[in-house]
């Protein structure tokens, strides 16, 4: 098994084995202590979701796994963390988070409730974005 695949197998196996009373919401100056200047990549189910890089000002830049970055910031609201991107302002996507044994844990609170996110690499080096149409 390649080191990658390890590393996602570990972080599924760490979600799977946190119980729900573990899940105490991170607050506002919590999440933004841990997430400002670090590069977070998220897993959902076993595979790779997508990678965010969180600066000052909770400023973002978040990517899918395999798609182009998007510019944006964050803003708590009461236990949430909700997320505003640059590319569709009118939408608010509002996570808990809060603290696994091995990184930070989301849950989703729109519409498809239900999705888990969990962190499976943490890194200080900024998010690499290529532009649209990068290529020969």
């Amino acid at each position: 098994m390649t080191a990658w695949r390890s590393l996602w197998a570990v972080g599924a196996v760490a979600l799977m084995g946190s119980g729900l009373a573990a899940q105490t919401p991170m607050s506002a100056e919590e999440f933004d202590a841990y997430v400002t200047g670090r590069t977070l990549t998220f897993g959902f189910e076993g595979m790779p979701y997508g990678i965010e890089e969180f600066r000052p000002g909770r400023r973002t830049t978040w990517a899918f796994m395999g798609e182009e970055c998007r510019e944006g910031h964050w803003f708590a609201r009461d236990e949430q963390i909700c997320f505003i991107y640059d590319d569709r302002p009118g939408d608010e996507h509002c996570w808990i988070f809060w603290q696994g044994e091995t990184g930070l844990n989301a849950r989703f609170m729109g519409e498809g409730e239900g999705t888990e996110l969990y962190e499976v690499q943490r890194s200080d080096r900024p998010l690499i974005c290529p532009g649209p149409e990068v290529g020969v």
